[in-house]
């Protein structure tokens, strides 16, 4: 069952039958984390993950999502304000949607990636690795085919 959070004119919904899946894939295939993603990887992302859309109005403004098992693991992924949307305090909602929602409470973990987004994360109780060493990753430099 999809839950939504409003504050007119904006709304959050979790349902994926809502999503613009191409204003994602467009927004997502210019980004530094996964610039030249093509549609088809957008699509399998979101059918494997929990997802929140920020409207105005019809119109999707943001995004994100959390891969997650819903008991013990989150890790928090394509969080996205359109430019002309931004600085009205709707990425600090958005992540308390995120953070709030009833289905992803009581993790024993959540993990994210960011370059350049650490004070809007620290907001909500993220800090730097505590123990990088214990931490592994395979990095694909270009997975969709271009730089």
């Amino acid at each position: 069952m999809a839950n939504e959070f409003h504050k007119p004119p904006y709304r959050i919904s979790t349902d994926k039958a809502e999503l613009d899946l191409g204003a994602i894939q467009a927004f997502l295939a210019e980004s530094y984390w996964a610039r030249g993603i093509p549609l088809h990887q957008v699509e399998k992302s979101i059918q494997h993950s929990l997802c929140f859309g920020l409207y105005e109005g019809k119109k999707q403004i943001g995004f994100a999502r959390v891969i997650t098992d819903y008991s013990t693991f989150g890790y928090l992924g394509d969080v996205y304000v359109l430019e002309s949307a931004r600085g009205l305090g709707l990425g600090k909602w958005l992540m308390e949607c995120v953070m709030g929602h009833p289905d992803l409470q009581g993790f024993r973990r959540w993990n994210l990636a960011t370059r350049d987004a650490h004070g809007l994360y620290a907001r909500h109780g993220f800090r730097p690795l505590e123990n990088p060493r214990n931490y592994m990753e395979i990095t694909v430099q270009s997975p969709y085919g271009g730089d």
